[in-house]
């Protein structure tokens, strides 16, 4: 046989593969055979749309960097957060090994925050 014995694991990757492929496929062609298509070229048509009120003024206008850094910052605690779920789940049947899940997740919050105290040092919060 052609086929390696072995890949046989890969199987239901490939048929996942496949259906989302053909479900693609099927999802395209019927938007296209089914859909409606506008058939007069009107200014309207190709006006920006933005919950129906007319565009006023340049769409680049500039924003602080600041706002930047207050979104950053929040992903980047967040993050450590959903870190901080999952150890919470298996922490009581860890604890009977030793305290060392425990120390760990302590350094681990203590570096969290030491970074938000930095923050809040560097006034990295402050919108003003």
């Amino acid at each position: 046989m052609w086929i390696d014995p072995d890949s046989y694991h890969y199987l239901p990757i490939l048929v996942l593969a496949a259906v989302g492929f053909a479900i693609g496929v099927v999802l395209v062609g019927a938007n296209h055979f089914l859909g409606t298509r506008a058939r007069v070229k009107t200014k309207e048509k190709y006006d920006v749309y933005e919950c129906g009120v007319p565009p006023i003024g340049n769409a680049r206008q500039q924003f602080s960097v600041r706002y930047y850094v207050v979104g950053i910052v929040f992903l980047l605690f967040d993050v450590e957060v959903v870190f901080m779920y999952p150890w919470a789940v298996v922490y009581r049947r860890f604890l009977s090994q030793g305290l060392f899940i425990f120390v760990e997740m302590l350094t681990f919050f203590v570096i969290l925050l030491a970074g938000y105290f930095y923050l809040l040092g560097r006034k990295g919060l402050d919108w003003d």
